[in-house]
């Protein structure tokens, strides 16, 4: 049986997702009971998640208006998640409509919905891929189609390293992005942390996930721009990365950090 292009078997709806359970918090319906249960366990293990995953969301809306106004047309977004609206090309569209985007994500289901809502965009495409083979996705001939690596490229890894342990060595998989782009290239990311709470109980829902959630510190997560420079102001909690509105409620508790960098030689 063949699902929106993706053989069934290899949809897997037993176990919560990462996506799914992100869509299910930002109040989406692209998720099923199993994904609602974990996102349920997880509001209760850290009560701020539902209030931090939107300021994680406003931060990613405010990092494209930034790439896209500093003159960037190409967008790769790897661990896209599904695509709560507005999503990132809505965004960046809404700028510059001829900027280009290519969305990444390993969950099948995730390039279904995506293929579904996009397949009139000759400009975004979704791209099933997995951020631990990175040189899969930069030589994936629809990356190639949309992107061209000779111009600058805003490069997202927004809520997905977290999803990686160290054994995946996520520093050699962004320093392998990071290598493919060109000077003026930009890195938006953000990561889960624990420095704010102890989140050892929020870590436990994902344990029974399709992947492990693995917090890291101010100074860990600093570590992935090596090779970029940091935009003002910096790797900052995600409300108080430049906001464009007063911070929401219990913002110095959100468990998330976030930064522009843009490469410069």
């Amino acid at each position: 049986m063949v699902q929106d292009g993706f053989e069934a078997v290899n949809i897997d709806t037993s176990k919560p997702h990462p996506a799914r359970i992100y869509d299910y918090l930002l109040g989406g319906k692209d998720n099923y009971e199993v994904d609602q249960q974990a996102g349920d366990q997880l509001a209760a293990a850290a009560p701020e998640a539902r209030i931090g995953v939107r300021a994680n969301r406003a931060f990613l809306r405010r990092a494209v208006r930034y790439v896209v106004g500093s003159g960037v047309r190409q967008i790769l977004d790897i661990g896209t998640g599904l695509p709560t609206s507005p999503n990132v090309h809505e965004v960046a569209q809404s700028v510059a409509p001829d900027v280009r985007v290519a969305y990444v994500d390993n969950d099948p289901i995730v390039a279904a919905h995506g293929n579904a809502l996009l397949s009139r965009s000759g400009t975004t495409r979704i791209i099933l891929g997995d951020l631990r083979e990175p040189r899969s996705v930069l030589d994936h001939p629809d990356v190639r189609h949309l992107i061209d690596f000779d111009q600058p490229v805003a490069l997202f890894l927004v809520a997905v390293l977290h999803f990686l342990t160290d054994a995946d060595r996520p520093a050699e998989i962004v320093a392998t992005l990071r290598d493919a782009l060109p000077e003026g290239s930009f890195l938006v990311l953000s990561h889960a942390t624990g420095d704010f709470a102890d989140r050892s109980a929020a870590q436990a829902v994902y344990s029974n996930a399709t992947a492990s959630l693995n917090l890291r510190t101010h100074s860990e997560v600093e570590r992935f721009f090596e090779g970029f420079d940091l935009v003002e102001p910096g790797l900052a909690q995600v409300p108080f990365w430049r906001p464009d509105t007063p911070p929401p409620p219990h913002s110095t508790e959100i468990g998330f950090y976030g930064g522009v960098a843009r490469k410069t030689a």
